[in-house]
């Protein structure tokens, strides 16, 4: 007869395509039902951490949950920080561990609903009678709530038999959140009339307009009101016309762009959360600016938003849409709508740096744009946490927000970068999956450079930024005269690491030695390993937005 850990297997597996992580006492019985008795692909990492971790980026790059295992004790704490990072950023995923016995905690035990708990997560702990019904409870508040939830078989019920899984329903979802009342009408109204009247209008979307399914409104309504556009960085992409596009705002932004974002008279911001980063520290928008938000947060996230509607994007966006057709077409200046007047292309172009710094190493900028021009068209781009992530948001444009995430970057933490490239290469077989990461978060989750070498394959490569350093703590701390050896790294040679497990190593000190590069990304990804660029770059060189937080905090 099916177990309650079998129960678990069969009934997540209806809804769920993909589960990550490493076997322990456990959950080894949730792992051989889920082996043996269904068609979900287990994944395993080197570490509980990357568990969650590839959970996280597999719905990042492809919209579907997905969930991530790991025994009890030992293994449910080393994924708090990874859970706490997909709290924090909102992705929904499963997380199904051991727990403790129901006849009370053993000496290895702790108190993982607590500890749950005190990251955001919700935790449901499945019995005998109720293991299916508890699966799908949920699943359906991961989707719900955009949350990571925690799904815990005690370990003295694991192996219990249950009886035959009963049928379980679908998970409910609730509707996308529809303006509503008179206020949200009245202030959409006020927006469409500010747009009407504008004669330089900015649109901005986030990744909440993408996951709106906003982007073919969001370029109807830009369209039509003559407005330049952009996003954050989470929503790169989102906007249908490229060349009406500055880009990226706040301080992966180009100078010129952010001084055009900067004289917008009307600004309507779409599913952003404008945090301190894509405000530019406050500074994005000018103090005349009229900033609208829509959004589904329960209130206006800055204080230079004037106007608030709580709404899905998508819903709103066409809302707009609906009141502007229904008026003449918005009155434009005589030279005709903004965004035809001005070069977008110079605005959002970048420093190219130059091939060395003064101190002979690479130049990160230089390197940046020459990677950006050789790496393939269908990447999605995957980022670790450092001061290197300016590099690749700057110079490596991509074609929608689903090819690019920064897993890490929402708890400011850093170390999940490898395990990222597990569950985006199991969610995109058919792309390129690029890794961006430091030395530091590199050599901090080293465990599972095995698993992204293995899970990516050819289809699969690496830039690691190796300044010998933990590049942000040198820039904020050593600066201020603090001591800079617990900053420092020996030099490592990552391009050893990965030939040591299957991947194609190459150092790169000069532009030259990206020649691989070029080569590699033609070959069919049948035929080529892995390929892992360890970039000997200059720390000398500041990100922008790495200026920008050191003069805040100056």
């Amino acid at each position: 007869m099916p177990t309650v850990s079998a129960h678990v297997a069969l009934t997540l597996a209806q809804h769920i395509d993909a589960v990550f992580g490493v076997m322990g006492n456990g959950n080894a019985y949730f792992l051989d039902a889920l082996e043996t008795q269904t068609d979900a692909v287990f994944t395993a990492v080197r570490h509980e951490q990357g568990a969650v971790v590839a959970a996280d980026a597999h719905f990042r790059a492809s919209g579907r949950i997905a969930a991530g295992t790991s025994t009890y004790g030992a293994g449910f704490t080393n994924t708090l920080t990874a859970l706490a990072e997909a709290v924090q950023a909102h992705v929904p995923l499963v997380l199904v561990v051991g727990d403790e016995p129901t006849s009370g905690p053993r000496p290895w035990d702790v108190d993982q609903i607590a500890l749950a708990s005190a990251v955001g997560a919700r935790t449901y702990t499945v019995g005998r009678a109720d293991a299916a019904a508890t699966t799908v409870i949920a699943v359906e508040h991961a989707l719900t709530y955009r949350v990571p939830v925690v799904l815990a078989i005690p370990y003295d019920v694991a192996a219990l038999e249950a009886g035959p899984v009963p049928a379980a329903p679908e998970p409910r979802l609730p509707a996308p959140l529809a303006p509503r009342g008179a206020f949200a009408d009245g202030m959409l109204d006020e927006i469409a009339e500010a747009l009407r009247g504008a004669a330089r209008p900015f649109l901005l979307a986030g990744r909440g307009a993408w996951l709106a399914g906003a982007g073919a409104a969001l370029g109807d309504l830009a369209h039509l009101t003559g407005a330049l556009t952009a996003s954050s960085a989470l929503g790169r992409g989102v906007f249908p016309a490229a060349e009406y596009d500055l880009g990226v705002t706040g301080g992966f932004g180009a100078d010129g762009a952010m001084e055009l974002v900067r004289s917008a008279d009307v600004a309507v911001v779409f599913g952003a959360s404008l945090n301190q980063f894509t405000m530019r520290f406050g500074e994005l928008f000018a103090p005349g600016t009229r900033v609208f938000q829509i959004d589904t947060a329960p209130a206006a996230t800055h204080p230079h938003v004037g106007g608030f509607v709580r709404a899905d994007a998508r819903l709103a966006a066409e809302a707009l849409l609906t009141r502007l057709r229904a008026e003449d077409a918005p009155s434009h200046t005589a030279a005709g709508p903004w965004r035809e007047s001005v070069d977008v292309t110079a605005a959002r172009a970048y420093e190219t740096g130059d091939e060395l710094a003064p101190d002979g190493r690479l130049d990160p900028r230089s390197a940046a744009k020459r990677i950006g021009e050789l790496l393939p068209e269908d990447r999605v781009v995957v980022s670790d946490g450092g001061h290197f992530i300016g590099w690749a948001n700057m110079y490596w444009p991509v074609a929608a927000p689903d090819r690019t995430m920064m897993v890490g970057t929402a708890f400011q933490s850093i170390g999940q970068g490898w395990p990222s490239v597990v569950g985006a290469a199991l969610a995109r077989r058919d792309s390129t999956i690029v890794l961006t990461s430091g030395d530091g978060g590199g050599l901090m989750a080293i465990a599972d450079l095995e698993s992204a070498v293995r899970a990516a394959r050819g289809r699969g490569m690496a830039v690691i930024w190796n300044d010998a350093a933990y590049g942000a703590e040198v820039n904020l701390y050593g600066l201020k005269g603090l001591a800079e050896a617990p900053m420092r790294i020996p030099e490592v040679d990552f391009a050893a690491f990965g030939a040591a497990v299957g991947a194609e190593g190459v150092v790169v000190r000069t532009l030259p030695d990206l020649e691989r590069l070029r080569t590699w990304a033609s070959e069919d990804p049948a035929d080529r390993r892995f390929l892992l660029l360890d970039l000997r770059i200059s720390g000398d060189v500041i990100a922008p937005y790495q200026q920008e937080i050191i003069r805040v905090n100056s």
